[in-house]
């Protein structure tokens, strides 16, 4: 176990003391967007199965999803789903279709272009979002 754990402070402490610019954090962002959404699927596959077995733990948990935070750490998953689902678009395009045109410039440019353009997308679902928050409160 040692081993592991040894692996794993190594493994933490390169994320976090490497300094790659765009691309260092656009892997990041991909990363704890991806752990983030497995969360959620994890939690909510969990707390929809109680509905059959628990129905009083589901209607409990039915009702913290409506409290403030979890409206706005909602509003933080769609823009966790958005960034990964668009930055793995990036990822797919620059190595399977066009492996031959990779440079850091590339890489910087198209990290922020994806970065803008999840953004974009996002802010809609997030204005929306906001207005069922602020209508609940």
């Amino acid at each position: 176990m040692t081993t592991f754990m040894a692996s794993l402070r190594t493994t933490l402490a390169g994320y976090i003391n490497y300094r790659g610019r765009e691309g260092h954090y656009s892997f990041l962002l991909h990363r704890l967007t991806g752990l983030g959404t497995l969360l959620f699927l994890t939690i909510h596959i969990v707390d929809t199965a109680t509905v059959y077995w628990m129905p009083e733990l589901y209607d409990h948990a039915i009702a913290l999803y409506r409290l403030p935070i979890f409206m706005i750490g909602e509003m933080g998953l769609v823009f966790s789903v958005i960034f990964h689902g668009v930055n793995g678009l990036r990822i797919i395009y620059q190595d399977m279709v066009k492996p031959s045109s990779w440079s850091i410039h590339t890489q910087r440019r198209a990290a922020r272009v994806t970065l803008v353009v999840s953004i974009l997308i996002w802010l809609p679902a997030a204005y929306i979002m906001a207005r069922s928050l602020l209508a609940h409160l």
